[in-house]
């Protein structure tokens, strides 16, 4: 066993196997169609706050100081207003996940995937067709909500659905279809960003992914887990025949629900209390520190702001859009590859070495910017050089798209015990959304006052993660939800806190 890791081979614990059947694959991947709504808002926000015909009518001050003679390149978007249309839809989305909590555990994670859709369809109708700034905070607000809601749920119904040994790669799919959106995202950008309405057309088009999410969660059933849950247990034999097979002994895995469901029955206290008792000390750490550090990974800020960067060193307008595409791309190929050997390589393989990856990258980038740009921000990156930048990113993305990335969804939805797994997962979500807020709103002013120290800045927080892997996360892989006691067990440091009766 690795200093803080577990190689467990977990696939057949209590007798349970990795089949894979057709109706659970297209539980899955509706329900991982969840992601496109978020991956959509984080692509389609940074082209539109580059349109021309957007800034005229909400930001003019932005085109003002763009049109100034000698204006620091890294500070031309430096706006606290502009940031705001933004960064409001995360801090929107923060009460929202943590009142799904509550909600996922009284209607089921099916539902809550519903009413996020819903509500996201309204936002994208209001920014649409928004006339002044108040209305696109208002549309940013609902699309917020949404996300909240989804990004609980989702994540959730894909652990608790899939067979344990395959857990990583349909988990995983979440992330794909978030990458896809953000590439269809760019696209749109690409193409709106000639016409004068381009940007109420990028904006509007928001509710596309939003219906297919909707109409796709109208034909699935919830997870057997939160059937038993609800005490639904006819519906939940019914649908784990179903997602596991008619000819599959499903006793055990049903047993095993039952049981994590009457042990959180009887347990009296609030769940968002629970979770900090010191039992549950490791899967706390996990559920703040994993998103966490996804976001200070600093890929949202490069997702929102890319045209906008790729512009502040020189790129054109449409050089900088065509480049956010190949981004798009590279990350999605990435995920694709995190999907095939997510459970044969593991989860802490991948945080590693991709944390390294990206830390490399960012430290390479900033010496890019550093002999080009400097400090003053005056001088525009030469070709080469922008060249040179774009590959350095298109190689951190690619870090990010196969271990950060989908990871963050995956591991903080199955580590915690059915008692307080809806609790964590929101908690872990409400983090992500907090520090996706602060950073997003930050980032702009960061920019103008680091220049190219930026890039070192994230570099930093991602050798940090990266260690904090090596020594204190666990192997998760093949292991069934409700067995998942064995890796807090046997692990160096954690297993002063985790017994077997925590779950």
């Amino acid at each position: 066993m690795a200093v803080g890791g577990l190689a467990v081979d977990g696939g057949n614990i209590d007798g349970l196997g990795g089949r894979i059947t057709l109706s659970v694959v297209i539980a899955c991947v509706v329900a991982a169609t969840s992601g496109l709504i978020f991956g959509y808002d984080l692509g389609i926000s940074g082209g539109v706050t580059t349109m021309v015909p957007f800034l005229k009518k909400f930001f003019p001050s932005v085109l003002r100081k763009a049109a100034q003679a000698k204006t620091d390149l890294y500070c031309i978007y430096d706006s606290q207003v502009l940031t705001a249309f933004t960064s409001s839809l995360y801090l929107a989305g923060l009460p929202s996940s943590l009142l799904a909590s509550r909600l996922a555990v009284a209607f089921g994670r099916r539902n809550m995937m519903l009413l996020g859709g819903c509500t996201f369809l309204a936002g994208a109708a209001i920014n649409g067709g928004a006339a002044n700034i108040a209305m696109l905070i208002l549309g940013r607000i609902l699309l917020g909500l949404g996300i909240g809601f989804t990004n609980q749920a989702a994540p959730l119904y894909l652990s608790e659905m899939a067979p344990p040994k395959w857990r990583g790669a349909f988990n995983t799919g979440f992330h794909f279809f978030l990458g896809t959106g953000v590439l269809c995202a760019s696209c749109i950008n690409f193409g709106t960003a000639k016409i004068s309405w381009g940007w109420r057309l990028s904006l509007a088009l928001a509710a596309a992914p939003a219906t297919i999410m909707t109409l796709g969660t109208l034909l699935i059933s919830d997870t057997p887990a939160s059937l038993v849950e609800r005490g639904k247990l006819a519906q939940a034999k019914q649908a784990l025949l179903k997602v596991r097979g008619h000819d599959t002994d499903i006793e055990p895995e049903l047993s095993e629900l039952i049981k994590s469901s009457e042990v959180a029955k009887v347990a009296k206290e609030e769940p968002f209390v629970m979770i900090f008792e010191r039992q549950y000390r490791p899967h706390l750490v996990m559920s703040i520190a994993i998103p966490l550090f996804q976001q200070l990974t600093g890929i949202n800020i490069m997702t929102f702001y890319a045209p906008v960067l790729f512009q502040s060193v020189g790129f054109g307008s449409d050089s900088a859009l065509a480049a956010t595409i190949l981004l798009g791309v590279v990350n999605l190929g990435s995920i694709l590859v995190s999907m095939f050997v997510v459970d044969r390589c593991g989860r802490r393989f991948l945080l590693i070495q991709g944390g390294v990856q990206m830390f490399l990258c960012q430290v390479g980038a900033a010496c890019v910017l550093a002999v080009t740009t400097g400090t003053s921000g005056t001088e525009r990156i030469g070709k080469g050089y922008a060249i040179l930048l774009l590959v350095l990113m298109c190689i951190y993305v690619a870090g990010f798209g196969w271990s950060w990335g989908p990871l963050c969804w995956l591991i903080p939805s199955e580590i915690f015990p059915m008692k307080i797994r809806p609790t964590g997962q929101s908690l872990s979500i409400a983090v992500l959304l907090t520090l996706t807020f602060v950073l997003s709103q930050t980032f702009l002013a960061m920019l103008c006052d680091f220049k190219y120290g930026i890039f070192l800045f994230f570099a930093c927080w991602n050798a940090v993660m990266t260690i904090f892997v090596v020594l204190f996360l666990p192997e998760t892989k093949g292991i069934p939800l409700d067995s998942m006691h064995v890796v807090w067990e046997r692990h160096w440091y954690w297993r002063r806190f985790v017994n077997r009766e925590s779950y």
